[in-house]
């Protein structure tokens, strides 16, 4: 009988170790007649548990692998198949752990069905994919949708339901009350959609929707999907809300048109052009908190009117804790820089709301930007870790860096990197730079150390000396002090800075 049930075992292993998902084999164990607990008799090749074991829980007992399940709806499920037959699923079954290190409330798709002399079971973990796919959409303001053609059933995400302000337990909003809320002068462009649909090909409009109290720009990016004798049967779409970046687009185009049409003088656009920096990229006065890191920006307008540059940053906690950190400067002066600044800095927030965190990667994307765009530029991007004090990064023809330690300075060992927009095939190969608590790091655009009354050496050695007396020991903070000291404007050419110090 023993020997029957291990060549069964040896059987169902052999089958389960090539399923490409999470798989057990569960064998009960009896006592006067009653179940008391199973073991773990076979499992698949891949997919681990919350533990991590894998295949290591093959021989153990289920109540010692996973005591809290005694009793719960998945235990009961067992119990159920094993004395009826009939399988069932758990579409969203909650383990909670009481193990340290262990995620609380973790979520699964669990089918169990009887087969044999046991119970296999099949499980898919939810929670992580769902939490990730619900922070991309909150970062993104994205969502998604699924519109059966046939049926006419719609499946919204969770984003779809926060861009739209609508209840969740309501569903999705009907479409005839979505085609109603579309503002009457978008109406054409809902129905260029359509048509562009019909065509076979993938549609990508902007629409505004009177949504709530006020009215939302919304990028919806949609196709069709049809069977094998073409006719449609399902709309997938994905919507966007871009009234932020539609309003600062509006901004900057009334702004230029003021300046065209009202001959503004040299001291005007001067103004105008302060003005589309402080839109795009507002720079707070006091240092503010990152993750594991403390940041102060500076930004100083060239003295001369005439002269209004590119330059832009951007500092950033990422979704998994990391923090982004970028600075850069288009080339050339006045609104036409401006601009340049406005594509790549919304540009970078775009990718990074899409999941695009490495420093290399973005840079080749911020590269093919600049080639479509016809303007060049440099850039610094990197991404620094926490735990780990890790700063991976990479540069497109920028100064490197400094870092200031314990009253010294020194420019941190520069990766290659050309121009932005000086090939399309560039690549941006990153470095790794390991910092210490206390570290400033800081990046700045050439403005600060580039002065045609002297060369880049002699003031770049003056930028060192006030970054090595604002790391010395017993100094204080040393962001407000660093700040003061780098505030020389350029008669020339716009200065940003920004420091970050290591906490």
């Amino acid at each position: 009988m023993a020997d029957d049930a291990d060549a069964t075992a040896a059987v169902v292993q052999e089958l389960l170790s090539g399923v490409p998902a999470g798989c057990t084999f569960l064998r009960p164990i009896t006592e006067s007649g009653a179940v008391v607990d199973f073991q773990v008799v076979a499992t698949s090749g891949t997919g681990t548990d919350l533990l991590g074991l894998g295949t290591a829980r093959r021989g153990r007992r289920l109540t010692r692998l996973y005591p809290t399940i005694t009793g719960g709806p998945l235990w009961s499920a067992y119990l159920r198949v094993l004395a009826t037959g009939e399988p069932t699923t758990l579409e969203n079954f909650q383990y909670n752990p009481d193990t340290a290190g262990i995620v609380a409330d973790s979520s699964f798709v669990i089918s169990v069905h009887r087969v044999l002399d046991g119970l296999l079971v099949w499980w898919e973990r939810v929670d992580e994919a769902r939490r990730r796919l619900d922070r991309t959409e909150l970062l993104g303001l994205l969502g998604w949708s699924e519109y059966n053609l046939v049926t006419g059933e719609m499946e919204w995400s969770p984003g779809m339901y926060r861009i739209f302000e609508r209840d969740p337990a309501l569903g999705p909003l009907p479409r005839a009350d979505q085609s109603a809320a579309v503002v009457p002068e978008d109406v054409p462009v809902a129905e260029l959609s359509w048509q562009t649909l019909d065509s076979g090909a993938t549609s990508d409009v902007i629409v505004r929707f009177r949504i709530g109290t006020g009215t939302k720009h919304l990028r919806i990016l949609s196709d069709l999907a049809r069977d094998p004798a073409g006719k449609p049967l399902k709309i997938y779409a994905v919507a966007q809300d871009v009234t932020g970046r539609e309003r600062s687009r509006s901004a900057i185009e009334q702004l230029s048109d003021q300046l065209h049409t009202r001959e503004m003088t040299a001291l005007a656009e001067h103004r105008l052009a302060a003005q589309l920096q402080q839109l795009i990229q507002p720079v707070p006065g006091e240092p503010f908190p990152l993750n594991g890191l403390r940041a102060a920006v500076g930004y100083l307008p060239a003295e001369s009117a005439l002269r209004v540059g590119g330059d832009w940053y951007h500092a950033q906690t990422l979704p998994g804790g990391s923090v982004l950190l970028a600075i850069g400067d288009v080339a050339g002066h006045g609104l036409e820089a401006a601009n340049g600044m406005a594509h790549l800095r919304f540009a970078l927030v775009a990718w990074l709301s899409i999941g695009l965190h490495d420093p290399g990667e973005l840079l080749g994307h911020m590269n093919r930007l600049c080639v479509q765009l016809g303007i060049t530029g440099t850039a610094v991007i990197g991404v620094f870790a926490p735990p780990a004090r890790r700063l991976d990064w990479a540069r497109a023809g920028h100064l490197p860096p400094l870092l200031g330690r314990a009253g010294t300075a020194a420019e941190l060992q520069p990766p290659t990197g050309l121009l932005l927009g000086a090939a399309a095939d560039a690549e941006y190969p990153a470095v790794v730079a390991e910092l210490s608590p206390g570290d400033v790091v800081l990046l700045y655009t050439d403005g600060l150390v580039e002065r045609r009354s002297m060369d880049v050496g002699t003031h770049l050695d003056w930028v060192k000396a006030a970054l090595s007396a604002a790391t010395k020991a017993g100094v204080g903070d040393p962001l407000p002090g660093l700040r003061r000291l780098l505030r020389r404007p350029n008669p020339d050419d716009d200065t940003c800075t920004l420091a970050v110090q290591v906490v």
